[in-house]
């Protein structure tokens, strides 16, 4: 198993990139769209790569970040998600929009990804809700109702608490979380904009 793959970006073409670690050319499959922003021939590179053993061969695909396998890894869990259509994904978005596309029930995002229809969209939504629920818990939030160590009103506990979870699954600390979404909220707002909103600030560090 590979964690990642770290040398010289010898050569790229447009679903696959190979770089060279102590005189080893390694073929990774990564479309030119997540390969081109690795760097240029010639540089050092790390490609994070998923190892896939089938009966018809055996394939390394390439992702840029930890974030983006993660996602990835997250994916293929889904029913009917193999490694190509994973990776797909990979490239149209981000784990930021992924996650806040499936605890939105944002089928129009997903379904948006070329090569997805709405059914999968459907699927992918159904099945990565309930386990990024778990991820939240896990981290000791609550991703729907009460459990915030902040106080909502009862109208602003669900979404908070949705928008909070989601950056909690992001890798935010639950008190920055909180205070970025507190600092966020308005009256009738959408989770997706609250989510936005709150990414931007913990993004900026401002609760750090």
């Amino acid at each position: 198993m590979y964690a990642y793959i770290k040398g010289e970006l010898v050569a790229r073409e447009e679903n696959y990139i190979v770089v060279e670690n102590n005189g080893i050319g390694y073929l990774i499959l990564i479309p030119f769209l997540m390969s081109a922003e690795m760097g240029h021939i010639g540089e050092s590179v790390t490609c994070y790569v998923y190892h896939s053993v089938k009966e018809d061969g055996i394939s390394l695909y390439g992702f840029t970040s930890k974030e983006q396998k993660d996602m990835f890894l997250m994916l293929i869990t889904v029913s009917g998600i193999g490694p190509k259509v994973g990776q797909n994904v990979c490239c149209y978005l981000t784990p930021e929009q992924l996650t806040t596309a499936v605890i939105s029930n944002d089928v129009a995002t997903i379904s948006s990804v070329k090569g997805l229809g709405k059914k999968t969209a459907e699927r992918i939504i159904l099945e990565l809700r309930d386990k990024l629920k778990a991820q939240a818990k896990a981290a000791g939030v609550s991703v729907s109702g009460p459990g915030s160590s902040i106080i909502f009103n009862s109208e602003q506990s669900g979404v908070s608490n949705d928008a909070i979870g989601a950056l909690v699954m992001l890798g935010y600390k639950q008190q920055e979380a909180e205070e970025a979404v507190a600092a966020s909220y308005e009256d009738g707002i959408d989770l997706q904009i609250l989510i936005k909103k709150a990414l931007k600030l913990v993004a900026g560090n401002k609760f750090g």
